[in-house]
Formats: structure tokens, C-alpha cells, sequence
């Protein structure tokens, strides 16, 4: 971890050039060993996952999911630990009655109104926590790294394999010269398993007809900024992430896991071109393709020279167009079909799996052996075992007053690199990207993308533009 006080950070950051409010840190007197009072903002899914580990340690005051049925059994979990817990649909309404009792948030929505309830929280003094991807646009992500320095709390994404020691191996071994230069990366995750039940599931037809709204979900709320449609079951719960209104497809949401190695390791930054290879597109309904190759360039820096990294979705092995999987054949393994990632290097190779979890060096026992006798010394500090979720760290990081690896500083700037891709590989479109300005500029059509319009009554963030 960091230990980067939140104090010192601000009194560097730019973002306070100029300005008049500081809210100051709520917990600067808390004792570490007191509790957090937390709300939890979607409930069920990856809701659960989040505020689990937490759930005894902590005290959950609030509840909130636009879903009772798909928050059933976690509201039930909560309410057996927290009895006096409040229940909320609309968490605009939580914060309004509930703001002086919150210290903390935990947000696990769909994507597309992750940004809504952070810019509250903030604006509240809240610290906050979203589950991954960070947002959904690219002006959404900006939005978010200076809010949460502004309002001075402590900000993460759920990515968890930041968290482990392994991305901090990718991270050590690289800066070490282990690897040598590297200038190829590759990754891959399998296809969209379209069908019924799946996370991609094709409607009927497009658009989706219309079904009647069960009486368990409030279907305005779950839309939030999203302009009004017909509700149909293969929106909520599921298969919501298919459709670029609402989720950003395998690209923003697995390129948090499987890209966050070398994101983080090598410093790549924003890329200035894109280019995608697209299969059996829907781009006229904006639903994700079965197929994609996406192409990010990322210029020479004064660390390392231009990086060209290829991203494959969906692509069958046995006619892969790239060498990983003969990389991975050289040193007798197969190429997993659901996900991984190699950085190819003048002297060696590193490989992962769908996270950065377990990293491995591509090279014979007898050189793994030479290497381990000299491996360099761990500089990243390590989270103690057992208390390696994403949670747990910004729990720790609010009560100790430090970022946690990746706040919103970083975490934005990885999902702003997954989206500047998901936006080439929607429109099937060779982009360049002027990330100084945040703007598309071959392509006006698709820079308008860069900020969406939301329904009125849903407009956050603009005062820190």
C-alpha cells in the first residue's frame, strides 16, 4: 500500500488551484479501531461480494437496490446483523435523510449509474468505493478523480487483483529489467456465451419488446440517467452489461483485471491511436459484437519506448492471429480460452491469467531457479493475508488515513484507457485520442461520446469542470 496522506496529496494537486471549498477529512480524529458507519448502494450480485467481507467488522446503517427480488437474501444477511438497518430504492432519497449517520459508500450498480451516486457521496464528505469498471464515460472518470480530491476522502475501485501480491510481482519484476523492453502486449477473453442466463444475452429482436414491469423492481430508478424505454427482462438483472447504454461490454469490464498488470507496471497511460477488427456487429442497436480485435498504440515515454498492445474477444484458439498462443505452446501450456495476457519482453515473457493474481515467467525450471536466487527486493508493501479484497483495503486506508492502490487517481485512468477502446470497438472506428484535451479528434461522431447526455434531474459533476 501507499501510505500517501490524503493532506499532503491535496496540497499538491491542482485540482485546488483556486478553490474555496475544502471539506475536511471526516475521520481524522476516528480511532482505527472504532467502526465505519457504511451504505450500501446495490445489494445483490457483485453487491454481495463487496460489503461481505465488511458486513461484522463494520456497521451497515443503510441499504439501498432498485431490485427487491435480486436483494432478497442480501438484505436478509444484513438486516441479521444490522436489525436496525434502513432500506432504500432511490439512494438520492438515502442521502437526504441519512447523510449525518453515513461515513462511508459502498456502490456495486450497473455501470451506468455508478457516477450519479459517487458525485453525491462526495459532495456529502463521503469516502467511496465502486465496484469496477469505474464509470462510464471517460468525462465520468475525469469527474471522479477530481472530486474525490476536492472533497479530500478516500476513493477505490473493486478491481481485486490490485490488491494482491501478485500485481505487485508484474510490477517489481518489470521495473527490474527482468522482462527486458517490452513493446508487445497481448490479451485475450473468450466470447460472449450468448444465450439465456449469460451476462451477453441477444434479446428477441431489436429493440427488445416490451414486457410488463415486475412488481419487485422499480424500473425508473434502474434506468437513472439513461433516457426512458420499454423495460424487457434482458435488461435487469443480468444481461444489462450487452448494451453500451448501460455496460461497456468484456473490454471495460474485464480490461480492469486482465490490463491492470501492465497498466500499472509499465505506466502506460492513455493511448493516442485505436483500431478495431470487428465480427457480426449490432452497432446499430449498440450491443456488443461476438468477435473483436482491438489495437491500442501508446507513445514512447521517458521510461519506455511505444507500446503496441492487441486485445481479442471472442476468438476461437485454434485460429488465433497472434502469437500468444504459440508462445504459450513453446513452454508447454495451453492458451485458457476465457482470459489471460502476456507481456512480451526482449529477454523474457511474463504471463497471466484472467487476473494479475498469479504472474509467471516464461522460461525453463533451470533459469526460474537462476532468477529466484537473485529477485529483487519486494518495494511495493504487501496487505496482510486474508485481508486482500479490495474493501478491506479502503476500509483500512479511511481508518489510517492513507490511498489505497487504486483510488481514484489510478483507477480512473484505467478505466479511461478500457474506454477509450470500447468506444473503437462499438463503432468498429480507428481513433486518435487527444488525451491532454479528452478528445476524438478524427472522428466527431464518436467524441460525443466522450460525455453522455443524461435525463434531467440526473445531472452531476458539472461545477468541477
Amino acid at each position: 500500500m501507499n501510505n500517501l496522506n490524503r493532506r499532503s496529496f491535496l496540497k499538491s494537486s491542482s485540482i485546488l488551484a483556486g478553490a474555496t471549498l475544502i471539506t475536511p477529512s471526516l475521520l481524522s480524529c476516528r480511532n482505527p479501531n472504532s467502526k465505519l458507519n457504511i451504505a450500501v448502494i446495490g445489494v445483490g450480485g457483485r453487491g454481495r461480494a463487496n460489503w461481505n467481507p465488511v458486513l461484522e467488522t463494520e456497521n451497515i446503517v443503510a441499504m439501498c437496490d432498485v431490485d427487491d427480488k435480486t436483494a432478497k437474501k442480501g438484505y436478509d444477511r444484513i438486516i441479521e446483523v444490522s436489525p436496525t438497518v434502513k432500506k432504500y430504492k432511490d439512494f438520492r432519497v438515502m442521502f437526504d435523510e441519512m447523510h449525518k449517520q453515513i461515513d462511508a459508500v459502498i456502490i456495486s450498480t450497473p455501470d451506468h449509474t455508478h457516477f450519479a451516486a459517487a458525485m453525491i457521496a462526495m459532495e456529502m464528505g463521503k469516502h467511496v468505493y465502486i465496484e469496477k469498471p469505474l464509470a462510464h464515460s471517460v468525462w465520468e472518470c475525469r469527474t471522479l478523480k477530481k472530486a474525490a480530491n476536492y472533497y479530500n476522502i478516500v476513493s477505490q475501485m473493486g478491481n481485486q487483483g490490485h490488491t494482491t501480491n501478485g500485481i505487485r510481482l508484474i510490477k517489481e519484476w518489470y521495473e527490474a529489467g527482468i522482462l527486458g523492453e517490452v513493446e508487445e502486449i497481448h490479451a485475450w477473453i473468450g466470447g460472449y456465451n450468448f444465450g439465456k442466463g449469460h451476462y451477453f444475452d441477444l434479446p428477441e429482436n431489436f429493440p427488445p419488446p416490451e414486457n410488463e414491469i415486475p412488481d419487485h423492481l422499480n424500473w425508473d430508478l434502474w434506468l437513472g440517467p439513461r433516457e426512458n424505454r420499454d423495460y424487457n427482462s434482458i435488461y435487469a438483472p443480468r444481461s444489462w452489461r450487452g448494451f453500451f447504454d448501460f455496460g461497456n461490454g468484456k473490454l471495460g469490464d474485464w480490461s480492469c483485471h486482465t490490463l491492470d498488470g501492465p497498466f500499472w507496471a509499465m505506466d502506460l497511460g492513455m493511448p493516442t491511436e485505436v483500431d478495431s477488427y470487428v465480427e457480426n456487429r449490432f452497432n446499430e442497436h449498440h450491443f456488443v459484437s461476438e468477435k473483436s480485435i482491438v489495437t491500442y498504440k501508446f507513445p514512447k515515454n521517458d521510461k519506455r519506448n511505444g507500446v503496441t498492445l492487441k486485445w481479442f474477444e471472442g476468438i476461437p484458439p485454434q485460429n488465433d492471429p497472434y502469437w500468444a498462443a504459440e508462445e504459450l505452446k513453446a513452454w508447454g501450456k495451453e492458451l485458457p480460452t476465457w482470459g489471460g495476457m502476456i507481456m512480451r519482453g526482449s529477454k523474457r515473457s511474463l504471463y497471466t491469467h484472467g487476473r494479475p493474481n498469479t504472474p509467471e515467467l516464461l522460461v525453463s525450471e533451470n533459469e526460474w531457479n537462476d532468477i529466484q536466487k537473485s529477485l529483487p527486493e519486494q518495494t511495493i508493501p504487501r496487505l496482510k493475508w486474508g485481508d486482500e479484497t479490495p474493501v478491506q483495503e479502503w476500509i483500512d486506508a479511511i481508518k489510517n488515513d492513507y490511498l489505497p492502490e487504486s483510488n481514484f487517481n489510478y483507477s480512473a485512468d484505467l478505466t479511461e484507457m478500457a474506454l477509450i477502446g470500447t468506444l473503437s470497438q462499438r463503432f468498429g472506428a480507428r481513433i486518435i485520442y487527444d488525451t491532454e484535451n479528452m478528445k476524438i479528434t478524427n472522428r466527431p461522431d464518436i467524441d460525443s461520446y466522450i460525455k453522455e447526455t443524461v435525463r434531467e434531474g440526473w445531472e452531476y459533476g458539472n461545477s468541477l469542470v
